[in-house]
């Protein structure tokens, strides 16, 4: 049923499930005042809400009265949607309308393609947690001292359209363990992918790091750029491809010391000659999805190059490896795991990503750089 048709079965009064509006302000947050004891929403926070873009508010309304709401909140980029709060008038509890608001949620989080939806939920509040179970949800992992009252909290989350059946390669997840080192920790997971008998760790990742930076950042640290890391993994017996949409100097908007720019100019230049020297393919297109499918399914693990913006609103590039496709998504291990911001490394791995939403994700810069490093097979010749 879609969320805004009225329910038949509910009687002369209608059930109707609809998007909040700002005239819906007065009553919301009485609702709020009933329904939770801490952490309450004001009606400041519920107008920003109901006016911006990645969230959703929707309310169960029968004769001009709200009996209930439920707030979405929409990821950045990835295709997760957060149910934060389900509430329901004292009075019109025992009547589904919980269960209709969270079919609504769902219903909303698909249409605005996303293929999971999480919540948390008290640990001592055992009708919440019947109500999520009878509707599918998994519970994945929990929270300690997550509430005001430091009442702990389990995570649920359910996959939304159960015919999906991504292509998923065994990729595992390897965390970079410094801010600057998401190029060598992907280029890890590539290689353990392909090399069962490859130790992960720091002095490894330091080690790829060290050899594939190409990139002075404005401050800090350099980074690592497609040919950086192409050169590596060669260097270790594995099959390289390398696509970048334009054949100029890489990234060079990172930094504005000229002499800088001179060495990057250099350190790209002499990477160039060695990757033609070695017979290293090298391709200048934009990214081709159906062609990064293929070389998926032929064994090549992608390295793909984004901006940081769609993740973390940090004007930065960073690496993640593909690690599967279906009709709706691309997905992705992100070597980042932002713990400030309550992230689990079960958050980073096969995020899943709209096709037409990767493609955006998948430029960085003014000039809109796109890079592939595609990891394949070590050569048994």
């Amino acid at each position: 049923m879609n969320p805004s048709e009225p329910d038949p079965a509910t009687g002369p009064d209608t059930l109707i499930i609809r998007p909040a509006r700002l005239d819906d302000l007065s009553q919301l947050t009485a609702l709020e005042q009933c329904s939770f004891r801490d952490d309450r929403l004001t009606r400041r926070q519920f107008r920003h809400l109901i006016s911006r873009g990645n969230s959703a508010v929707l309310v169960a309304e029968s004769g001009g009265h709200i009996l209930g709401n439920t707030l979405l909140l929409f990821s950045r980029a990835t295709a997760n949607s957060r149910l934060y709060s389900i509430a329901v008038a004292p009075e019109a509890r025992g009547r589904g309308i919980a269960k209709r608001l969270v079919e609504a949620a769902e219903a909303e989080t698909w249409r605005r393609e996303r293929a999971w939806i999480r919540l948390e939920i008290r640990k001592d509040n055992q009708a919440s947690i019947n109500l999520f179970q009878s509707l599918g949800y998994r519970r994945f992992g929990e929270y300690g001292d997550y509430y005001a009252d430091h009442m702990d909290a389990w995570r649920f989350e359910k996959r939304l359209d159960q015919r999906l059946s991504p292509e998923l390669a065994r990729v595992p997840f390897y965390r970079q363990t410094l801010d600057f080192t998401c190029g060598p920790a992907c280029l890890i997971m590539a290689m353990q992918t392909l090399d069962k008998g490859l130790v992960p760790g720091r002095m490894l990742e330091l080690r790829l790091w060290r050899e594939a930076t190409t990139i002075f950042m404005t401050s800090g640290h350099g980074g690592c750029g497609p040919y950086g890391l192409a050169l590596a993994a060669h260097r270790r017996g594995f099959r390289v491809e390398i696509i970048v949409s334009d054949p100029g100097l890489q990234m060079l908007e990172t930094v504005r010391n000229e002499e800088k720019k001179e060495v990057m100019a250099l350190v790209q230049a002499d990477m160039e000659a060695e990757i033609a020297q070695l017979g290293i393919p090298l391709q200048f297109q934009p990214i081709d999805l159906e062609l990064l499918e293929r070389k998926f399914r032929a064994g090549f693990v992608p390295l793909v190059l984004i901006s940081a913006w769609w993740l973390y609103r940090e004007i930065a590039p960073h690496w993640v490896v593909i690690t599967g496709f279906d009709d709706h998504f691309v997905y992705l291990h992100n070597p980042f795991v932002d713990t400030d911001q309550g992230e689990a490394p079960a958050d980073s791995i096969n995020m899943p990503f709209g096709r037409e939403l990767f493609l955006r994700m998948c430029r960085y810069g003014r000039k809109g750089l796109q890079a592939t490093v595609l990891i394949g097979p070590q050569s048994t010749g």
